[in-house]
């Protein structure tokens, strides 16, 4: 059986390396080029450091020269959509990890999918316990009428809210079918206090060095409270989660937003 080919957008990167480093471990899959703007050479060395794989600047010179079965995107949501649409336009398979993106944005890349019968996977988060936060969430959020979502990331992480707590509180409030009781301070000392709201969940955002990716979920009631945390401790924790994806992005004919349908739950 011939091994999927995969090509990874942000090769240089963070995710992008340690996205090299599972599919170079995994015998069903094979790294054939990376891109990345700030490829300042023509070969990145695999992971074992035996051997390299050609590096390219951008999508367009590496779509020339090597045939991908799936494009897998971690940059940011400038550079990724862009590339999706040059990915799915050349009939490629395509696994975005990055957020930011935009409800239009998600839209397009399912009518493109759907015109090209090409397979998509797009979540905002990888990993199997952060799916399984986010189901649980949803499944206790119609017990409760009060929620906050506090996430917690790196510095250097360039959104707020996080994609996944978004799409925690909107499948929380959807799940619930209607809104929470939203607990606004009569006085606030400081603007911003009480966080963002979507459908009456607040969400505050912390940025600091020292974390990685983080959350928890509160929802409470007259005399308890239910918290729901989840803590990645490295990049390596997407890792199972964006294998499963490119092995089933090959073989689909649409966009499936959201780990959580390729699991089942």
């Amino acid at each position: 059986m011939e091994r999927v080919k995969v090509l990874v957008h942000g090769a240089l990167g963070k995710m992008g390396q340690e996205v090299l480093h599972a599919v170079s471990r995994d015998p069903k899959l094979e790294a054939v080029a990376g891109v990345d703007v700030k490829a300042g050479k023509k070969e990145i060395l695999r992971p074992d450091g035996a051997s390299s794989i050609p590096l390219y600047p951008d999508l367009e010179s590496a779509l020339q020269h090597c045939h991908p079965d799936v494009f897998v995107d971690f940059t940011n949501a400038e550079a990724a959509m862009p590339a999706v649409r040059t990915a799915v336009g050349h009939g490629i398979a395509v696994v975005v990890g990055t957020t930011g993106l935009s409800d239009a944005e998600l839209r397009e890349i399912e009518s493109l999918c759907r015109q090209k019968k090409v397979g998509a996977v797009v979540a905002p988060n990888f990993a199997i316990a952060a799916v399984l936060m986010m189901h649980l969430a949803k499944v206790a959020a119609r017990f409760f009428d009060y929620a906050e979502v506090i996430e917690l990331h790196h510095e250097q992480k360039l959104d707020a809210p996080s994609g996944t707590a978004l799409a925690t509180a909107r499948g929380m409030v959807q799940a619930r079918g209607s809104n929470f009781v939203h607990v606004s301070a009569k006085k606030e000392n400081i603007a911003g206090s009480r966080g963002g709201d979507l459908g009456g969940v607040a969400i505050h955002s912390v940025r600091m060095p020292g974390l990685l990716a983080h959350q928890e979920v509160i929802l409470g009631a007259p005399g308890q409270t239910l918290r729901i945390r989840l803590d990645q401790i490295n990049r390596e924790a997407f890792m199972p989660g964006v294998i499963l994806a490119i092995k089933q992005a090959a073989g689909l004919k649409e966009a499936v937003l959201g780990l959580d349908k390729l699991l089942g739950l």
